[in-house]
Formats: structure tokens, C-alpha cells, sequence
């Protein structure tokens, strides 16, 4: 038992020595509010500026499908004739041939291939602002949850500090032959779960951390301190308005859409790449023709006998036909997806009602009390233990009950696509 006692007195300013040189220790902190933080991800993420070249990228090819064909020049020259002069072209000597011609497309082929770079552009803008969605809402989950994480750092520093003070005192009471060795070991396997815990809970921060720095590129020596004010005024929502709203906000759905778009202006494309484009130019011959000094107009037209564009315009048609069922299957996905947000944030609000809220604050008093009647020995050790493992759960789940609040208005956010309730 006298090692089981040592072990323990080493190990209690050891863990304070080690957080101590962690996150508690952090001088370099950074206090934001999510919109602090919003702004600074929307100004330093790096994933956001590469797709941002893509977006550019994809405009400049509309650029690009509006373009006129390159004229086309062509010349053939005699080198040497019989006369053994090299570029002999003086009087009736030498032969020169020159020719200019131009592709002129037909059907409206070039505004159709400008149509689809269009769609094109606007798919990638969708992905931008889909990938946009996305880290905001890892962001607000991330951020909510390092507030989390803080507070329950707050109980546990707490409930430690207060089991360390009876530790000590039933020590000495011990020593002094005033109370069992079984109680003295009690309690300091209270203690050691409750650091336990804690360590635990600064590994989740480490990491979540980490996670922050990266999606805001900030300095890794920076400890990141959410500040979150109370709890947002309850909202009214519509579910069957928000899933309506949805369709046009959601990136992910806009992204289907307009591959949609894509897919039936590419089916109208590979139609007019059937039509044959023609060719026409302009020539010049000195000395190769039935007289000498001819000038040539010309016109050629491929005929569409055997390469008609079938296959392409049969693949652009059926991809045309596929991507109508993942548009369908993607607005089924929106609508549950916003009807499961509204009632998780709705189950989320009545959890934390002011009533709950009042107990909450009750149930400290009423801790601090049963910690002073376990002090004037009013009640058992079992008795105090018992109480003192479910004030500790109790805070826990109200800080979990505030982290589900927080993550039900990210996830009704994501859902809808747009922020139908600020976080506070």
C-alpha cells in the first residue's frame, strides 16, 4: 500500500508538469470569435485559393470555344528548273502557287461549344463553392468542439483540484489514524480516473487543433481559443421552405445541375458536329494552270456519307439521360437531408431550455453543498463518491447538450447551404 501511496504523490505533479508545458501552458493564444475565424479561413486556406485557379481556368476556355478557326495559307514554289537558277521566278520562269483558305462551321457550332465551356465554368464555380460548404462546416464543427473540449478541461481542472484538497486532507487524517487506508485509495482512484480523463480530452483538443491551424493556415505555435457566446434565440424553421431554398443554394446540388446543362448542350453540339463545316479560300497560280496567271475561288464540303457522328451523339444522349436521375436522386437527398436537419435542431433547442438550464445551475449549488457536508463528515465517503462521479457526468452532458446544439445548427447550415442561423 505504501508504494500504491508514493505512486500516486509522484504522480499527481507529474500530469500538472506535463499540461503544464501543453496547451495550458500556451502564451502564444489566439482568441476568435467564429466569425473572426471565418474570415481568416476565407482569407489564408489554401485549398480554397488552388480552386480558385480552377474556376479562372475554366472561364478562360469560354474564352477559348468562342474563337474563330486560323486562316489557313499554303504556297509551293519551284526551288530549280532547267535553267539551273534557284527561286527563278522572273517573266515566264519558275512556277509559284499560293492559296489562303478559311473553316466556316456550321449549325451554330460555335456558340453550342461556347454554351458548354459556359456550363463548364459554372460547375467549377459550384465545386468552388461546394468545397467552400464543406470547410466552413468543418470549421464550425472544429470550432465548436475545441470550445467544448476547453470547458470540459474547466470541470475537470475543478473536480481535481477539490480531490486533490480531500487527498490530502484524508492523508493526513490517515496518518493520524483518523480514517481508513480503503478511503485514503478510494480517493485517489477518484483522482487518478479524473486526470485520466483529462489527458484524454487534451489529446482530442491536440488534435482538433491541428486541424484548425491547418483549415485557417495559421502559425502551429498558436493555441486557438473559440469564443462562443450563449446559445442562439430559437428559431422558427420551415422545413418544406428550407428544402425548396436548398435547391438553389446547395453547391453539391447546382453542381448536378449544371452538369445536366452540360450534358443536353453537349447532346445539341455532337447534333451539329454531324453537319458538315465548309471550307472555302481564295488561290493563285503563275504558271502550272491551262493559262498562266490564274485565280482560283474554291469550296470543299465533306460529305457525310459514313461518319454521320453516331456514336458521340448516342453517348452524349444517354450521359444526357443519366445524369436526370442523379439530379432526381440528389434532390431526394437534399430534401431528407434538410427535413433531418430542422428536427435534430429542434430536438437539440428543447434539450436546452431555459428550465434545463436553471437545474444546471442548481446542481452546482447543490454540489458545492455536499461537498462541505462531506467535509464536515455529514456524509459517507460512498455517498460523496457516488455524487461526486455524477456531478461530473451531468456537466459533461450539458457541455455535450451545447456541442450537439452547435452541430445541429453547422449540420442545418450544410444542409440548406446557406447560414439560416448564425453562430453565436
Amino acid at each position: 500500500m505504501n508504494h500504491i501511496q508514493r505512486s500516486f504523490q509522484l504522480l499527481i505533479p507529474l500530469l500538472f508538469t506535463v499540461l503544464g508545458t501543453g496547451a495550458f501552458a500556451q502564451t502564444d493564444s489566439l482568441h476568435l470569435s467564429f466569425q473572426d475565424a471565418e474570415k481568416l479561413f476565407l482569407q489564408n486556406n489554401l485549398n480554397l485559393l488552388a480552386q480558385k485557379y480552377n474556376v479562372n481556368a475554366t472561364q478562360a476556355l469560354v474564352q477559348q470555344a468562342g474563337l474563330w478557326d486560323n486562316p489557313v495559307l499554303a504556297t509551293d514554289q519551284n526551288i530549280t528548273d532547267n535553267s539551273h537558277r534557284f527561286f527563278d521566278h522572273n517573266g515566264n520562269n519558275g512556277q509559284v502557287f499560293v492559296q489562303l483558305s478559311q473553316l466556316i462551321q456550321t449549325a451554330g457550332k460555335r456558340g453550342k461549344q461556347i454554351r458548354v465551356a459556359e456550363d463548364g465554368a459554372k460547375i467549377q464555380q459550384a465545386a468552388f463553392d461546394d468545397l467552400l460548404r464543406n470547410l466552413r462546416y468543418n470549421l464550425q464543427l472544429d470550432f465548436a468542439q475545441a470550445a467544448n473540449l476547453i470547458a470540459q478541461r474547466q470541470v475537470y481542472i475543478t473536480e481535481i483540484k477539490s480531490a486533490t484538497s480531500l487527498v490530502n486532507a484524508t492523508d493526513k487524517a490517515y496518518q493520524a489514524g483518523n480514517t481508513s487506508l480503503k478511503d485514503l485509495v478510494r480517493l485517489k482512484a477518484l483522482l487518478f480516473n479524473l486526470q485520466n480523463e483529462l489527458v484524454e480530452s487534451e489529446r482530442q483538443l491536440n488534435d482538433l487543433q491541428a486541424e484548425l491551424k491547418t483549415i485557417l493556415a495559421v502559425k502551429e505555435t498558436q493555441f486557438i481559443v473559440p469564443q462562443i457566446n450563449a446559445a442562439p434565440t430559437p428559431a422558427v424553421l420551415d422545413a418544406t421552405v428550407l428544402a425548396e431554398q436548398a435547391k438553389n443554394t446547395r453547391a453539391d446540388y447546382l453542381v448536378n445541375q449544371y452538369t445536366l446543362a452540360q450534358n443536353n448542350d453537349n447532346l445539341a453540339l455532337q447534333k451539329a458536329l454531324a453537319k458538315p463545316d465548309i471550307t472555302m479560300g481564295a488561290s493563285y497560280d503563275q504558271n502550272s494552270s491551262y493559262v498562266r496567271h490564274v485565280f482560283g475561288l474554291q469550296l470543299s464540303v465533306p460529305l457525310p456519307l459514313f461518319n454521320r457522328n453516331q456514336g458521340n451523339i448516342k453517348s452524349a444522349r444517354l450521359t444526357a439521360q443519366s445524369q436526370e436521375f442523379v439530379l432526381k436522386n440528389n434532390e431526394l437527398q437534399v430534401k431528407n437531408d434538410v427535413y433531418n436537419a430542422v428536427q435534430q435542431y429542434r430536438l437539440s433547442q428543447q434539450l436546452l431550455s431555459k428550465n434545463q438550464t436553471d437545474f444546471y445551475e442548481r446542481y452546482d449549488q447543490i454540489y458545492n453543498a455536499m461537498l462541505k457536508s462531506f467535509q464536515q463528515r455529514q456524509i459517507s465517503l460512498p455517498e460523496f463518491v457516488d455524487f461526486f462521479d455524477s456531478y461530473k457526468e451531468t456537466k459533461i452532458k450539458i457541455l455535450q447538450l451545447q456541442l450537439n446544439l452547435q452541430k445541429s445548427i453547422a449540420d442545418l447550415n450544410y444542409a440548406v447551404g446557406i447560414n439560416v442561423i448564425a453562430v453565436p
